[in-house]
């Protein structure tokens, strides 16, 4: 199977250059070893802005067969389609200039970045506060959204560190995702940080904050953010977090 998923990323040199080896691998294991691998691939291509259409189009198909394989109306690709579909994707995000590739390629080694994960399929806000043994805060009303994956953050090398540009990789390819922020005293400067900029994410989770400034859970609300607090130790919140 690894030489399988290996194999997906042999594309061409002028847009390998643009994202890490292992982003295709990324891309063709999750649909690969997906549940649900339609769901998945349907996950990478709005991630990657390129509809049915335009996917379709660079396959030679009918859009309907995208939207087939998406639904699980067609039965689960095989490695050949998986590997065109992740050269089409990886192609023609190239052609508008790489830039998710580029956004992509550096997060996971930012020094105010402990680790960010992307999953195949959505995570119910509610079932991943049940993992990190968290506490809701604020905005419980969302948590029916799913998740898209999750990115922890040292939150004061993020201020010391974090430039604008890095700022938006924290995202991942989608910023329907939990923001994990410790070393938090209050809160107030990471609300105020995403009430700031236009991309939100889906969840925000302080790490053993000593309190919670009620201006964020303010900002929480007004942006519709759930906010979520948990107290587990970090090395068993990165556990617990890696096993969803």
């Amino acid at each position: 199977m690894i030489t399988a998923v290996r194999a997906l990323s042999n594309t061409p040199a002028a847009y390998a250059r643009m994202m890490p080896s292992d982003l295709a691998e990324r891309i063709a294991g999750e649909i690969t070893l997906s549940e649900k691998p339609g769901k998945t691939l349907r996950k990478w291509r709005e991630g990657f802005s390129i509809s049915q259409q335009d996917l379709a189009d660079h396959l030679h198909q009918r859009p309907s067969q995208v939207a087939d394989l998406e639904s699980g109306r067609r039965k689960a690709p095989s490695v050949a389609t998986i590997r065109k579909l992740v050269d089409a994707l990886i192609a023609l995000d190239a052609a508008r200039g790489g830039e998710i590739a580029q956004r992509y390629a550096p997060a996971e080694h930012h020094q105010a970045i402990y680790t960010i994960r992307e999953f195949p399929v959505g995570v119910a806000g509610r079932t991943f506060v049940e993992s990190i043994e968290g506490e809701v805060v604020g905005c419980e009303e969302r948590l029916d959204r799913p998740l898209y994956g999750y990115t922890v953050i040292d939150s004061l090398k993020a201020i010391m560190t974090l430039t604008a540009q890095d700022y938006l990789k924290v995202y991942g390819w989608s910023s329907e995702r939990a923001l994990l922020f410790t070393g938090v005293e209050f809160g107030r400067s990471p609300m105020v940080a995403v009430r700031s900029h236009p991309m939100k994410p889906g969840m925000v989770v302080f790490h053993q904050p000593k309190r919670i400034d009620p201006l964020a859970i303010r900002l929480a609300e007004i942006e519709g953010i759930p906010l979520v607090t948990t107290q587990l130790p970090l090395e068993t919140l990165l556990s617990h977090l890696a096993a969803i």
